[in-house]
């Protein structure tokens, strides 16, 4: 069933953040190969934007869109043919499209890759599985066969996604960050894998940092971050983070 979730607005901060004039962002959470709730989410989004008709709608996608769930391929067809229409759309990178990155290069990276995921990914490109604890030659069988039935344009995709994306305030990534580092100095490494570190700051990162990575049954807001990966793969919760002026919401499927 979809829901809706209603957020508030922050005027009982003293400088409550805002994402610039005219603006309304949609930053949506860990897909994991569930192309079903990304087309659930599509609709929600759609039918929200139709209501509040603000002049420009961003959709950001914050990675993991591959990995865990069953449809990987689906899901990256559908972001590449079926934008939602009059949508700038962010496609940001998770750390799940930068170990398959890895793979394809390195077949060493599969062992670690088929045990949080990437064997549900070869399955749905066709890709025989090594079994476990196989030798160094059945991963560069995967790794080979992986290569050859991967679209040129699914590779393309994935090795072009963003690490961060900015709107006014917030700052979109797909961990985290590292605190203490200045925005601009942040390493792709952290913002990829980063959990603790950041997860248990109270620091003041300088914006308010929208983020995945971390399953938590509901979204989690706190002073500093918005963390909205609600482990969709499994739950059948995708969450949707919306925000315009300085009110927030949540759609989820």
């Amino acid at each position: 069933m979809i829901t809706r979730l209603i957020g508030r607005t922050r005027q009982q901060e003293s400088v409550a953040p805002e994402v610039p004039a005219g603006s309304r962002i949609y930053a949506v959470g860990d897909i994991h190969g569930r192309a079903d709730l990304l087309r659930q989410m599509h609709s929600l989004i759609h039918h929200d934007a139709y209501e509040r008709q603000a002049p420009r709608n961003v959709v950001v996608y914050l990675g993991d869109y591959i990995d865990r769930g069953e449809a990987s391929p689906a899901v990256i067809d559908l972001l590449l043919d079926e934008p939602l229409p009059g949508f700038q759309s962010v496609h940001l990178k998770g750390n799940h499209e930068d170990t398959l990155l890895a793979f394809l290069e390195d077949a060493a990276f599969g062992q670690g890759w088929l045990l949080y995921g990437g064997a549900e990914t070869l399955l749905s490109y066709g890709v025989r599985l090594p079994r476990p604890g196989s030798s160094a030659q059945e991963l560069e069988r995967a790794q080979a066969e992986l290569q050859a039935r991967l679209p040129a344009r699914h590779r393309r995709f994935m090795a072009e996604l963003r690490l961060t994306h900015e709107e006014g305030d917030y700052l979109f990534t797909h961990a985290g960050i590292r605190p203490g580092v200045p925005l601009e100095q942040q390493q792709a490494h952290d913002l990829l894998w980063i959990r603790d570190e950041f997860l248990l700051s109270d620091a003041e990162f300088g914006k308010i940092v929208v983020h995945g990575h971390t399953i938590t049954a509901r979204p989690d807001v706190q002073r500093n971050r918005i963390g909205i990966d609600t482990g969709a793969f499994a739950s059948g919760t995708l969450t949707c983070l919306v925000l315009e002026g300085a009110e927030w919401a949540f759609l989820q499927t």
